[in-house]
């Protein structure tokens, strides 16, 4: 029995697939937070709930991807503050997900990117674009971080959709291109890890889910290595529109689905 057949899905439902995988590789090396569209695309594709256990294995590949291609460019002082926070919001989210139905966590979860979205802009429009992520280090610093690591661990939990939080948190810091991307690609591949054994728990993650998702891990090689290749023709500016932009999109899709 192929997997097509176990998870009942049509040749283009796997087509689809298939590109939201490879947006993945493209988001992890390119521009963070456009795999809103994939976590779109799965849970159309699949059940709603299903598709987040389906999506955590394939979102790893990614992630180990970026940080093959990134990792002289992590922010480790920004990584280990971010980290308690993060924690506390992943166990906060499996707690909502324990009694919230689709509903509540999509409404929840899309309010959450467009208010990141918006904070972010106002901030970035009053900021000096140039500041170094040094100036995390205070005491506003260490509020903001914590802020936006519960924020982050609570919606990357309940719908993979942490991608969009923490891109808002770290061009608010004031990162660089690189080094948004080297930091980030470490700590979703610490942050994903660390939910596998919550979303087995949860009953996402199984055999039926692993074998659709070592069909759809090919795409995201191809994907990451289109990303690398499209962001050294990205200018800073125009990266931090997409960024915001794919975290705009990805909010309004999970408000309207």
């Amino acid at each position: 029995m192929n997997t097509m057949t176990l998870w009942h899905i049509t040749g283009w439902e796997f087509a689809a697939l298939a590109f939201a995988a490879l947006l993945v590789g493209f988001s992890k090396t390119a521009v963070s937070g456009a795999n809103t569209v994939s976590l779109a695309i799965f849970a159309a594709v699949l059940p709603a709930r299903a598709s987040t256990g389906v999506l955590l294995p394939v979102l790893i590949a990614g992630d180990v991807l970026a940080v093959l291609t990134y990792r002289r460019h992590a922010h480790w002082p920004t990584l280990w503050r971010l980290f308690p926070a993060v924690a506390a919001g992943v166990v906060a989210g499996t707690l909502f997900l324990m009694w919230a139905d689709d509903g509540v966590v999509r409404t929840s979860i899309g309010a959450i990117l467009l208010l990141m979205a918006a904070v972010t802009v106002w901030r970035r429009r009053r900021a000096d674009a140039a500041q170094a992520p040094d100036s995390v280090t205070g005491r506003a610093g260490r509020v903001k971080a914590r802020s936006y690591g519960v924020l982050g661990g609570f919606t990357t939990m309940v719908a993979n959709a942490g991608g969009p939080v923490m891109s808002m948190y770290l061009l608010s810091a004031g990162f660089r291109k690189l080094g948004f991307l080297g930091t980030s690609a470490f700590f979703f591949l610490i942050v994903n890890t660390s939910k596998v054994p919550f979303s087995v728990g949860l009953g996402l993650i199984d055999g039926h889910s692993l074998l659709l998702d070592a069909a759809l891990a090919v795409f995201v090689v191809p994907g990451a290595l289109l990303g690398k290749w499209a962001v050294n023709r990205i200018n800073q500016r125009l990266f931090e529109r997409l960024v915001i932009a794919a975290t705009v999109v990805g909010g309004v899709q999970l408000l309207l689905r």
